[in-house]
């Protein structure tokens, strides 16, 4: 008994240090897009593309490069000229030119002039800075429905796991009852083990719907980036049903969706212009600028004494290049970027469509919904008026066990019924603010 004590104890305290965070929904979302990876990653995209452009840029901009060499040549080649250039005619000489060691530095530097191919990188610089940054409005988007739709499932779960407990705890009594009734040898010994079976029942859906539960809330963790043995709590209030305002169809244009599309076709676009480029010619500035030594000594530290000479030269020039013909590359090039687009194109007439699709069902199901909880609010007020007065029957012996029973099973059935047309409705909710692209309300 002391043991038994003990653990009961020992199981209190841990209860009591378990800290619980109550969530609101706009609690749950904040948390989701300041920890979850998606988010972490969309935000990593924006600063990446910074970095893109500065590649861009760095395009446009002089390089310059410093280079250095040391050679050693053990065999020197050997070259035949005519002898008449040092007043042997009609003979050949043979002369060995070079040195032994040859050692140079030097900086160049290269510039493009005219580039078209840079002029268009630099353009479509902004477009893709726009680009993450939509992607990433989008991502948290699409973090905010993840996070509604969970959290409001996770809701149903609980309210379900409630109603069982309530209707284990009404059962419970009702077998009390007959069991001081066949006590008394005033009930049937099958009515009581009816009662039994309906508890082990009852107890069996309750595990389940315990695991269901648990299942959800992890789910939902996940999808917040929240660790797992955090332990939650839902305000009921959020959960008040509040008609929704159905105004005109949004304007699909301003949709995340679809700018991301039209910001996607406007890089496509610029894509295409850069293979053009390769039409136009280049040009370009390039200088440098080097010193030498010669000897047949590491010129390195060496003088003129020791052989070894150092002389500098430099050079400027320009680079002209005109492209004629590239086998027709070029040109396969540009007819495959302008397919691109034209694809492209075709999936934004089929987001339209399907975001004006979302938007009709979701302003249907809205409706659909709010006659549902109506109708299910007044089955379960019925079938509870039900159910009491078949236990007042029951308890004067006007009415059988097995009615009791079915006015218990018709209340419980009633109750989840209502509870499951709630949770349809806030999932059409959360469909009918995204397909207005207002899902960043459920943060303020």
């Amino acid at each position: 008994m002391k043991k038994i004590i003990l653990i009961f104890l020992c199981t209190i305290g841990l209860s009591a240090n378990a800290q619980v965070t109550t969530l609101t929904l706009k609690d749950a979302v904040n948390y989701a897009l300041q920890n979850k990876a998606d988010a972490k990653k969309a935000k990593l995209d924006v600063e990446n593309s910074e970095y893109q452009i500065q590649e861009v840029r760095s395009r446009a901009l002089p390089q310059i490069s410093a280079n250095g060499n040391l050679t050693h040549n053990p065999i020197l080649q050997t070259s035949v000229i005519d002898g008449g250039s040092f007043g042997q005619p009609g003979t050949t000489i043979q002369a060995n030119f070079g040195q032994k060691w040859t050692s140079g530095a030097g900086v160049s530097l290269t510039q493009a002039l005219f580039d078209q191919s840079v002029f268009t990188g630099l353009k479509a610089a902004k477009s893709t800075r726009q680009f993450y940054q939509i992607n990433d409005q989008l991502t948290e988007e699409q973090i905010i429905e993840r996070v509604a739709n969970n959290y409001y499932q996770v809701y149903v779960q609980r309210q379900k796991l409630i109603l069982l407990d309530s209707n284990y705890v009404n059962t419970t009594k009702v077998r009390d009852i007959i069991k001081g009734q066949f006590d008394n040898g005033l009930a049937k010994k099958i009515d009581l083990d009816r009662v039994n079976v309906k508890l082990s029942n009852i107890s069996t859906q309750r595990q389940q719907i315990l695991n269901a539960v648990q299942l959800q809330e992890n789910a939902l963790k996940f999808y917040m980036g929240m660790p797992m043995e955090t332990q939650i709590e839902i305000p009921q209030s959020e959960f008040e049903v509040t008609p929704a305002a159905l105004s005109e169809a949004p304007n699909t244009a301003n949709r995340t969706e679809y700018l991301l599309l039209k910001k996607q076709e406007e890089l496509l676009v610029f894509q295409k212009k850069s293979v053009e480029a390769e039409y136009y010619p280049t040009l370009s500035l390039s200088a440098g600028y080097n010193y030498i030594g010669q000897g047949p000594e590491i010129p390195l530290f060496a003088k003129p004494a020791d052989g070894v000479y150092w002389s500098d030269y430099a050079s400027v020039g320009l680079n002209l290049k005109v492209p004629i013909f590239t086998g027709f590359g070029t040109r396969a090039k540009v007819r495959q970027a302008d397919v691109k687009i034209r694809s492209l194109q075709e999936n934004i007439k089929d987001t339209q469509l399907s975001l004006d699709l979302e938007y009709k069902n979701a302003t249907t199901q809205i409706q659909n919904s709010l006659i549902t909880i109506e109708n299910q609010k007044e089955n379960m007020t019925l079938a509870e008026e039900i159910l009491n007065n078949t236990k007042n029957n029951y308890l004067q012996g006007l009415a059988s066990l097995t009615d009791l029973l079915d006015a218990e099973n018709a209340s419980i059935e009633a109750q989840n019924n209502y509870t499951a047309a709630i949770l349809d409705y806030k999932l059409a909710e959360v469909a009918l603010i995204k397909s207005k692209g207002e899902l960043k309300t459920l943060i303020k």
